[in-house]
């Protein structure tokens, strides 16, 4: 592409922040990659205990504001502020909490970019109030955002977004990538001598990780000596240890909290089966990275994963919260090596589709549409 853009991106967190995950990396990986391009990048964030006011990371100019109570009103006007000094040619809202109402604060030409969106399943997390305030925000997207061009990170959020009465016509569906740097089969590791599950990721309660522990216990039966491995911390782990207490699986479930990434993708390469119990994703990142390590799943059959797990092929859909059926698909994979071992195979060559440099180069066609069709309605 020619034309260099001054882009400016909105988002709670950015990528150095504590709690930053998968909607983080989706969109620092991109933006990174925006600027070797030569475009310029501006980034606003919440603030956080130990962050700078503004830093620079990988060459994007990122300023942090208010709080995570707040930032939905702190942030659009922090960037309003900017907007009266700074031309911009594309402002990026990522949402993946509640959205920031973005044309409502510039008429600079708006590209939402969205993970997912929380829906119903928003109540299994929070209590009902919260949950009900986060949505009657979503219930705005249309209204506000009509005439926006969307980017999604899969074909169950651009459903999600036609339901909601968005135009197909609209909305570019662009599959995440992942670091294959990092996850990837390391020569020389072994697969743990008992079988060993693993979960990875930010432990909440709509995350729905009971599951995983309670299908342990029947996995167990029939498969002697099967062990969990839980990666990760969050505020759902005192009630996730109390689980463990009542199913009796102490001595076979280990919680190892954070690990470093080199740490975390060791022991996926030393794990058999990864499993994913959640209600809903974006995507699934996790699943394709522990694919890229070699590690078959199994998830809920549900928006996100059902496009990020190929049925059969790179592991096994289950319904959503089947306890048994888990502990069928997982006993299935860790007693049939021959389907374990195609399967592994598979999730190889799948992940190694998903790279973030194709990302990259599909998303950068999307912000030059946005920005045309924008100047076309003007």
């Amino acid at each position: 592409m020619s034309r260099r853009l001054h882009l400016v991106a909105l988002n709670w967190r950015d990528i150095k922040n504590p709690e930053a995950g998968g909607a983080e990396i989706h969109l620092h990986e991109i933006l990174k990659r925006m600027v070797a391009r030569g475009h310029h990048v501006t980034q606003f964030a919440t603030a956080w205990d130990g962050g700078k006011k503004q830093d620079d990371v990988d060459g994007i100019r990122i300023i942090r504001r208010g709080d995570w109570w707040n930032a939905n009103f702190v942030l659009p006007r922090a960037m309003q502020k900017f907007l009266r000094d700074h031309d911009a040619d594309l402002v990026i809202e990522d949402i993946n909490k509640i959205p920031f109402l973005a044309p409502r604060y510039t008429d600079r030409p708006v590209l939402p970019v969205i993970p997912h969106l929380f829906g119903s399943t928003v109540f299994r997390e929070t209590n009902p109030a919260f949950a009900t305030y986060v949505l009657a925000w979503e219930k705005l997207i249309p209204s506000v955002y009509g005439k926006c061009r969307f980017a999604v990170i899969s074909p169950s959020t651009r459903d999600d977004l036609i339901a909601r009465g968005i135009d197909a016509a609209r909305i570019d569906v662009v599959l995440c990538g992942l670091d294959h740097s990092l996850f990837r089969r390391l020569p020389g590791v072994q697969r743990e001598h008992r079988p060993t599950l693993v979960h990875f990721g930010r432990m909440r309660k709509y995350k729905a990780i009971d599951v995983v522990i309670r299908a342990l216990r029947i996995v167990r039966d029939e498969v002697h000596g099967a062990q969990l491995v839980i990666i990760g911390d969050g505020p759902d782990r005192e009630r996730l240890t109390d689980v463990v207490r009542r199913e009796r699986l102490h001595e076979a479930v280990r919680f190892t909290g954070r690990m470093s990434g080199a740490q975390m993708v060791e022991q996926l390469n030393r794990s058999h089966v990864f499993l994913n119990a959640s209600p809903k994703e974006g995507w699934g990142l996790t699943v394709v990275e522990a694919n890229a390590c070699g590690v078959p799943v199994v998830g809920s059959n549900v928006p996100g994963l059902r496009d990020s797990i190929q049925d059969g092929v790179t592991g096994f859909l289950v319904p959503y919260g089947d306890v048994e059926a888990f502990a069928e698909k997982t006993a299935a994979l860790l007693k049939d090596q021959a389907l374990h071992d195609r399967m592994s195979a598979a999730g190889l060559a799948w992940a190694s589709t998903l790279t973030w440099e194709r990302c990259a180069d599909e998303m950068e066609p999307v912000f030059f549409r946005a920005i045309d069709e924008a100047a076309r309605r003007a």
